[in-house]
């Protein structure tokens, strides 16, 4: 292709209505939420259906180990997307491609050190997981190769990073669409070995999700080159292909705390489930469908979120900060009608949905109508502060929304869940969702109006 050939347009966050610009970025970013989780839940399907519980249990033990993976590199993803936003919106395309390029170098060798690792260690990180023992050579063989593809999902979701710090969100979802149609197609037909593929057992899906990720990965930077997109690496640019400690040292000092949030969250949850497994089978049953619901509730929230981030920092770098507080409140606006719209549609539909869940013997289902009935309004106040800690982060202040999960999630949550519950029942247990999220949102909200988050700073002076 000719280097005459037309670029593709740059897209801005800087200027334009916002709420159209809010909706339009974080539609894509909604629908790769909600696919890669259909693409999970149809994956467990397969392996359920043809290899059994067994097998289930061997992924689900690999699923965690993936997912605390995921957390770690999600916070420095996000560092570099605020980065690249800010020195887009200060128009500093060059400091942008330095963060690209040491952004690269960065993550392909911590992909390498992981992947290895992995290798090296599955068995062991399984016995201390306590895997149990009849599952565990099953759940070594599918880690050992979902280790193998390590660098290709971390070089994945760092492109998408960069794609979302530039103002694109719809290059990712194509090839996120791309790699979950493979993943589902490929999964059956290796797992079972139907026509030419061969039979593998659970090595199959491992090697299915390997190969859609790899295939994916390929063709995205493909696509990139030949549309000529603005912060790929071209030959003038491989300099830029190094370790700068000073962009190394920013994306992990405001990426950890950001990795953190999800560490917190996901250990709160933990807790409430061994607390909520106390109660029985039932009880237990019913809280995993209603927050299996309350997972798709929550990501208007969380995709706004990502929308607002990406749209503020390019804002803060172009010092239009009467523009980022009316992201912020437009982002509030947007959640509040998405998420309330979704709450309203599930409370009318509560028991059918629940139903599609659970067997329709049994207490269980009553008991998880009960449980949405008192937690799913309350995720319309999650999305609030979701939105104001994302613009918040957008500045550079990443240990104050840090602080308000570990208050509000552990410090708040977790006691009144345990100690109140025994008082005054059980229903405090699902209170305690809608008194946590107000006592976060109510402290970002003050944060945002009294702190001092604009002074933060993200880009460090020389890079």
């Amino acid at each position: 292709m000719s280097e005459n050939t037309p670029k593709k347009p740059r897209p801005s966050l800087t200027e334009g209505p916002i709420a159209k610009t809010l909706i339009l970025f974080s539609l894509p970013i909604l629908l790769g939420n909600v696919l890669q989780t259909l693409n999970g839940s149809i994956n467990a399907i397969w392996i359920g259906k043809y290899l059994g519980e067994g097998a289930l249990a061997a992924t689900s033990n690999a699923n965690i180990i993936m997912f605390f993976l995921i957390s770690s590199i999600f916070g420095i993803a996000m560092a570099a997307v605020i980065m690249i936003g800010q020195n887009l919106g200060a128009q500093k395309v060059e400091e942008a491609k330095k963060v690209v390029g040491t952004s690269t170098v960065f993550f392909l060798i911590l992909s390498i050190i992981v992947a290895l690792f992995g290798l090296i260690f599955s068995s062991a990180i399984l016995g201390w997981m306590n895997t149990p023992s009849d599952v565990k050579e099953l759940a070594d063989t599918y880690t050992r190769i979902i280790f193998a593809g390590v660098p290709f999902i971390f070089g994945f979701n760092l492109i998408m990073a960069i794609l979302r710090g530039s103002g694109d969100a719809k290059t990712p979802f194509y090839f996120l669409l791309l790699s979950a149609v493979l993943d589902i197609v490929l999964n059956p037909l290796l797992i079972q070995g139907m026509g030419p593929f061969p039979r593998m057992g659970i090595a199959g899906s491992a090697v299915a999700s390997f190969v859609a990720q790899l295939i994916s990965f390929v063709l995205l930077i493909v696509y990139l080159y030949q549309k000529k997109y603005f912060l790929r690496i071209t030959k003038k640019d491989v300099p830029l292909l190094r370790i700068n400690w000073m962009i190394i040292r920013t994306l992990i000092q405001k990426g950890l705390p950001m990795g953190l949030n999800m560490v917190v969250v996901s250990l709160s949850n933990l807790i409430l489930i061994h607390l909520v497994n106390s109660y029985g089978s039932e009880s237990t049953a019913a809280f995993g469908v209603a927050m299996q619901i309350s997972s798709y509730v929550q990501m208007p929230a969380l995709a706004i979120g990502g929308a607002v981030t990406s749209m503020a920092a390019q804002n803060i770098g172009a010092g239009k900060w009467d523009r980022v507080n009316r992201i912020t409140w437009t982002g509030v606006g947007v959640n509040v009608l998405m998420t309330g719209l979704i709450v309203a549609l599930l409370h009318l539909f509560n028991r059918e949905v629940v139903s599609i869940f659970l067997p329709t013997e049994g207490k269980a289902i009553a008991i998880g109508v009960h449980i949405n009935n008192l937690i799913l309004w309350s995720f319309i106040i999650f999305g609030i502060f979701n939105v104001v800690a994302g613009v918040v982060r957008s500045a550079g202040s990443v240990v104050f929304p840090l602080i308000v999960a570990f208050i509000a999630l552990l410090l708040v949550r977790i006691p009144l869940a345990t100690v109140l519950a025994n008082i005054y029942g059980f229903d405090v247990i699902w209170w305690s969702f809608p008194v946590s999220f107000s006592v976060a949102a109510t402290l970002n909200l003050l944060y945002y109006r009294f702190g001092n988050w604009k002074k933060a700073r993200m880009i460090p002076n020389k890079a």
